[in-house]
């Protein structure tokens, strides 16, 4: 008859030897169970591997994704600073060319009637461009960023034809844009514009018909144009007066002057110092007060200062 189970012998330090007897059954449960464990260890050290491994190849392609993602953000912004730089130009462009066209009468040209040189809405490249996800943030970006450059060649384009057309003006026309105003007067500070103000002395509404530009006393006036010295003298509400006629029906006159540097009759070229500032005449302080008239009329000189 077969024996159904195993014969242990175990010899003791001291003692006699003991006899241990395991079921046949039992042992053969024991080593499945061993080798099962084993496999599935093994399977399991095998798919956790794998994942640790993935989640790494993860993490380094999440990394060069938010590298890509910075890389694109300052380039963006960059981009979109040149933009803004661009049409703050185009701006500085539009505003010098108002003031040719006020100059040599072509404000009301066809070309300057048709230019349309508004732009769209703002970029809106805020940080908040970018809390999003960087796919649907960048092609946002791009496409706003798309439809201000297509807005600023439109634009560069009018303001191509416009200059284009002022150019073919001013040809031949030497002697008319150097006796046209152009120039700052004096350096200073414009404490009171052209058009209606609180008069300083009364407090009642009254019409400015020229800019006060505030100056330290004996500050240098120039004439803002070439032409010819017709008063030199004094003026109850001027105080000391400059007046130069500079043909074209163009007049400019320089009030409130502590001195004169030029005399009637005397042929001035423009930046040429004519006087000094000073607080001559109806004054609260040291000023140029500084007029332009075209026709007898009072004009902004603001039109007439090409500078900015």
């Amino acid at each position: 008859m077969q024996k159904k189970y195993y014969t242990m012998v175990v010899f003791p330090g001291s003692g006699s030897p003991k006899n241990i007897r395991l079921s046949k059954w039992l042992v053969k449960v024991a080593v499945l169970g061993l080798i099962l464990l084993l496999a599935g260890l093994g399977g399991s050290s095998y798919y956790f591997s794998n994942q640790y491994f993935h989640l790494l190849d993860g993490q380094a392609e999440l990394s060069k994704i938010k590298r890509e993602s910075k890389i694109q953000k300052v380039q963006l912004e960059k981009f979109s600073h040149r933009i803004k730089n661009f049409e703050t130009e185009m701006a500085r462009l539009e505003r010098f060319e108002k003031k040719l066209r006020v100059i040599t009468a072509l404000e009301n040209s066809p070309k300057s009637m048709e230019k349309s040189l508004g732009l769209g809405g703002p970029y809106g490249l805020s940080s908040q461009s970018f809390s999003t996800s960087m796919d649907a943030g960048t092609r946002s970006i791009l496409d706003r960023l798309n439809g201000d450059l297509g807005n600023l060649d439109n634009q560069a384009q009018m303001q191509l034809i416009s200059f284009q057309e002022l150019d073919e003006f001013f040809k031949n026309q030497e002697s008319f844009l150097s006796s046209t105003p152009s120039i700052w007067p004096t350096k200073g500070w414009v404490t009171s514009k052209f058009g209606y103000r609180k008069s300083p002395f009364t407090g009642m509404k009254e019409r400015h018909e020229g800019w006060d530009i505030a100056a330290r006393s004996g500050t240098p006036v120039r004439a803002t144009a070439n032409g010819v010295v017709k008063l030199a003298g004094k003026d109850y509400g001027y105080g000391n007066l400059v007046e130069i006629d500079h043909g074209y029906n163009i007049v400019t006159r320089y009030g409130h002057n502590s001195k004169h540097a030029v005399k009637v009759g005397d042929r001035v070229k423009r930046g040429q110092v004519v006087a000094y500032v000073g607080s001559t005449g109806r004054s609260t302080g040291p000023h140029l007060h500084y007029e332009v008239l075209v026709n007898g009329i009072p004009v902004n000189p603001k039109n007439y200062i090409l500078e900015d």
